[in-house]
This record gives C-alpha cells, structure tokens and sequence, in this order.
C-alpha cells in the first residue's frame, strides 16, 4: 500500500432529531396531556487507534465523513432513536488538527484509543417538556441542533523506540532486515528507502519469556538541506520526533568530501537545524559493511577519531554477517530501558 502520512478530510456529525408535538388520544381520556418524545442526539465522528494499520493511504479515497442524524420524536412518550457514530480506524501515532484553525484536536497513540472528532446534535425537546401553569397543552416543541462540521488535517508520525538515521544507501535498510522482520527495499542506489519502516526487536531470550523488544524505525536517508526540505528533508525528519534514542548508521564512502565523521556531523546539523531537542536525544553511532576488509582494517583509527574529536563511541556492524549486531542491539536496550531494568526483564528470577 502506497504510505501516505498526511491528508484531509470533512467530519460531518449527525443533526439531532427533532421533538414530537403530540397529545394523547385515549379511550376515556380523548383530551390527554402532551405526548410528544424527544429527538434523538445525532452520531458522533470519531477516530480509533488501530495498531495493524502503519499509513493514511488508504484514508485518501475518503472526502468526508458522515455519521448519522438522530431520530425524530414520536408520540406517545417515543423518543427518536440515537444517530449511529461514523467510525473511522487510524494508525497509532496520528495527530488531528482543525484545517481551517490549524488548532490540534488530538492524537491517538494506543490501540482502540477513541477521539471524538465532531460532536453529534443534541436531540429537540418533545412538546411534554414545554408545560407550564398557564399553558397546559402547548404546540411547542425544540427542532433539534445541528451536529459540528470540520475540516481535518490527519498528520501522521510513526511510533518508534529507536529512530535509525544515515545518508542514503549506508545500510540502514539491511541491517533493519537483519534484527527485525520488517523488509524495506535494499539496493545499491540512494533513496532506496521511500517510506519509513517498522521493525520489533527482540531482546534476551524471547522463547521462555524472558526477554523484552523494542519497535525500530528505518527512517529514509537524510542529506545536508533536509531540514529545509531537500531530498526527502522534512517529509521524514519529523518522523524522528517520537523515538527515544537516535542509532546514527555511518559508512565509508568514496565521494570526496565525505567521511563517517563529516556524514555524522552533517546529519546532526540537519537534526537541530529541524528540532533543537531532536539533537539533545540519546544516541549510539555505529559504522555499517563490517563484512567489508577495509572496513575492518580503518575501524580501530575511526574508533579512536570519533573518541578523541567527538567523545563518541562508534560500533562495528556487519548485518549480512551479523558481525555487532547482538552487541550493538543490547546496547541500545540499555539505553531504553537502563542497565538494571534490563538485566531484571532478561534474567531468571
């Protein structure tokens, strides 16, 4: 399914049902008092959480949202019947916003979490409601309110622990392949990945129940200028915002100008540039291709490089080799979750 992260759409919630006029018309009293049920309330619009869904695409055939007017009274005390809701499900992690206020309605960030997006109309007043003293047969009755109407704007940012970052075609794609069973595209050309993509990785051993995961995102390479919007830029940036901990992929490259530190330094010019507390996150840097020979042989000299230039420990992973991953996993856990905690979910009692 095409992924889409943001689009609009119109909630129209249901009017409410008018109010009866009506009296009673009984065997042996033909005169009765008023009768008249009221309106039913109109139906809702309103968004739930759905934790299988992962896009907004296949919401863009919607144009508008429509829940259903409420009943109108009857006599004989009937009330109209409710309007029914217009429900409509959304990955986790999506905010609503006003379009025309640009005001922030909410966001649904649990499974089956419900946000009332566009309020039903309260039912109209049966004529039993309107008596008083000098008039104790009265030809009144309330018409029912109309229901809200909005415009919509549905912005979606995935829900991620660990937000995985680099420059195109560094090997994010593959080593996401090699932890989790997410499976984004991998070839050897930039911008492989056009999407972001959710994985779940598993931590300690999962089959005796004693172990944790974490759920990782591959976020679309990033180049100097996205936060402006060049290349994929602000279009996925803002998918970082949720994570809790940055995993910074770096690689040798051979374009000049262009070094794991540089690549590094770049991308986090780029991450506060878009969100100053983006660049305040928690972070493990990591160098990509350990299966590489060079790769293996300049590690150590990167390694104390990135110690001594940037007080940054840089790890070695290899993903078609699995050479640090279980290392480098583990060590993002401990980031997470802490040391202790850890060691008490992946533990025997």
């Amino acid at each position: 399914m095409h992924f889409l992260d943001e689009c609009q759409l119109r909630a129209e919630a249901g009017d409410g049902g008018k109010g009866a006029l009506a009296f009673r018309r009984e065997k042996f009293n033909p005169f009765g008092g008023p009768s008249g049920g009221d309106g039913g309330r109109g139906g809702d619009v309103l968004l739930i959480g759905d934790q299988g869904k992962t896009t907004l695409g296949d919401l863009a055939h919607l144009n508008r949202l429509q829940a259903e007017r409420g009943g109108h009274g009857e006599g004989r005390d009937c009330n109209g019947r409710q309007g029914r809701p217009c429900e409509l499900r959304v990955p986790l992690g999506t905010i609503v916003y006003d379009a025309d206020t640009d005001a922030r309605l909410g966001e649904i960030l649990t499974h089956d979490e419900h946000l009332v997006v566009a309020k039903g109309g309260a039912g109209g007043k049966g004529n039993k409601h309107f008596v008083t003293a000098t008039d104790r047969a009265p030809r009144r009755f309330g018409p029912g309110e109309p229901g809200e109407t909005r415009n919509l704007r549905l912005e979606l940012k995935v829900m991620a622990d660990v937000g995985l970052l680099g420059f195109p075609n560094v090997g994010k794609s593959t080593f996401i392949r090699a932890v989790s069973r997410a499976r984004p595209k991998v070839a050897d050309y930039p911008f492989t990945t056009l999407r972001p993509h959710l994985g779940v990785v598993g931590v300690g051993d999962q089959g005796s129940g004693l172990g944790t995961s974490f759920v990782i995102a591959d976020i679309p390479g990033l180049i100097p200028g996205a936060s402006e919007g060049v290349g994929l830029g602000i279009q996925f940036l803002k998918h970082v915002e949720r994570t809790r901990v940055l995993l910074h992929i770096v690689s040798l490259d051979d374009e000049a100008g262009r070094d794991p530190i540089t690549d590094y330094l770049a991308l986090r010019d780029e991450l506060a540039a878009f969100s100053p507390a983006l660049a305040q996150r928690p972070e493990v840097v990591a160098l990509s291709k350990a299966d590489l020979p060079e790769v293996r042989e300049l590690f150590p000299e990167l390694k104390d490089r990135f110690a001594r230039e940037l007080n940054k420990e840089l790890h070695l992973v290899g993903a078609a080799t699995r050479q640090g991953v279980d290392a480098l996993i583990e060590r993002l856990a401990v980031q997470l979750f802490g040391k202790q905690e850890l060691d008490e979910m992946t533990s025997a009692p």
